[in-house]
């Protein structure tokens, strides 16, 4: 499915007007404008949590400020990213698997190729372009509303004003922790895209094969998501960022 996508993206270089781009902007609002009320509301209740419990920890040895280190790092860093791409797994990429197993089902696909179509082209490439566009924006409005979350807390159960939560933030946390969290999500995007699409073709006749396909998505794509993330994680341990 990778190397379909990297040939239908050199076609679509070749001739710009063969990109979908109608179905570019409608993926794009249906993966990223409609879920980020959802992916808002998720992210700031993980980073309230993140921040409650370190509160209640730290301050057994008098160390509450410490918790916005906490709040900023593992967000920007690691959790933001990584809570936003496995919902967006669950709800797009349940979606997309969903979809095109529907179209093999109904031997739609099989049409396409009939007229001289790519169905990767057609279908599989603009879903993928709307995801990984997506992501990193709803990876950041994700970051902010953890962040927001954090502060809140921090506020009212920590004691510490929002001025002072800020000011910490700004000295706890780098530009260089935000680009590894921004870095990532196009490449888990990539990624849930590819399986999402791969196990849409797998579908058979039936709505049997289309639920255990649409699950198998839903699962290897989380999977593969958290494995690239340790993967990062190693990598940019490895070059000091």
């Amino acid at each position: 499915m990778l190397g379909a996508l990297y040939l239908a993206g050199l076609g679509v270089l070749r001739r710009p007007r063969s990109l979908q781009l109608k179905s570019v902007v409608y993926n794009l609002h249906q993966v990223g404008w409609q879920a980020i009320p959802f992916m808002a509301l998720v992210t700031f209740l993980i980073g309230a949590i993140i921040a409650q419990q370190g509160i209640f920890h730290f301050r057994k040895f008098g160390a509450n400020s410490y918790v916005v280190d906490l709040v900023g790092i593992l967000v920007l860093r690691e959790i933001g990213v990584l809570i936003v791409a496995s919902m967006v797994a669950g709800r797009s990429g349940s979606a997309y698997t969903a979809e095109l197993g529907s179209m093999k089902m109904r031997k739609e696909i099989d049409a396409l190729s009939t007229m001289g179509l790519d169905p990767v082209e057609v279908l599989i490439l603009p879903r993928v372009v709307a995801l990984v566009c997506a992501l990193p924006i709803l990876a950041f409005i994700g970051s902010m509303a953890a962040l927001y979350g954090g502060g809140l807390v921090a506020w009212l159960y920590g004691g510490m004003s929002p001025s002072i939560f800020i000011e910490r933030l700004h000295e706890a946390v780098s530009v260089t922790h935000f680009e590894v969290g921004m870095i990532k999500a196009p490449f888990m995007a990539l990624v849930i895209g590819i399986v999402a699409s791969s196990e849409g073709l797998r579908v058979k006749g039936s709505t049997e094969s289309l639920g255990k396909q649409t699950t198998i998505s839903v699962v290897k794509s989380i999977f593969l998501v958290i494995v690239l993330d340790g993967v990062f994680a190693v990598f940019f341990a490895s070059i000091g960022m």
